[in-house]
């Protein structure tokens, strides 16, 4: 991360571990799009020498736009996470995002120990993923069986086909994303 704060546009970073599986889901921050693209080269060497340390690969790299940024809370040291990737028709990109504002978040905002959620869209592919914050494991768990009827009936709604759903522990988010809803 120190290595990241050098780099122009930088706004930010989080890494999100399944110990169980070993899955890594490392997130950077871009002030722009020019800025996320103008920082690929020096990223990937950063990269790769991390996935060297660690001793294992580096999987798929996409690239977001950070549509929703809501926090309510701050995450605290024993937080996990809930992510979400979801398929829509490309034209409905609008729609979800506005679905996810208006219907999902007010609801996600009822459950205990929610802290935040955000939402990441590729308008051209029509891919997205939402990702919620618990306070703890046990938080997490309490909400599985009210967050899948939200994503049951939020996902009916917008036509969506829902492509994975993982859970992690929060390792860090040091983001200074503003809030975007």
């Amino acid at each position: 991360m120190p290595n990241m704060s050098e780099l122009d546009g930088w706004v930010g970073m989080s890494l999100m571990v399944d110990r169980a599986s070993g899955r890594c889901i490392a997130t950077t921050a871009w002030e722009s799009e020019t800025a996320m693209h103008d920082s690929r080269m020096p990223v990937r060497t950063l990269r790769d020498g991390l996935a060297e340390a660690l001793n294992g690969p580096v999987g798929t790299i996409e690239e977001w736009e950070v549509a929703v940024m809501h926090r309510d809370h701050l995450a605290g040291a024993s937080a996990c996470t809930r992510c979400t990737w979801i398929q829509v028709d490309p034209a409905g990109v609008d729609q979800a995002i506005e679905m996810f504002k208006s219907g999902l978040l007010p609801e996600l905002e009822k459950i205990e120990g929610f802290r935040s959620a955000s939402l990441f869209v590729d308008r051209a592919t029509g891919r997205g993923v939402g990702s919620t914050v618990w306070s703890s494991r046990e938080e997490l768990d309490n909400s599985r069986p009210h967050v899948d009827r939200l994503r049951a009936g939020m996902t009916r709604a917008m036509g969506a086909d829902v492509l994975e759903v993982a859970e992690f522990r929060l390792g860090f988010a040091h983001l200074r994303v503003p809030e975007l809803v």
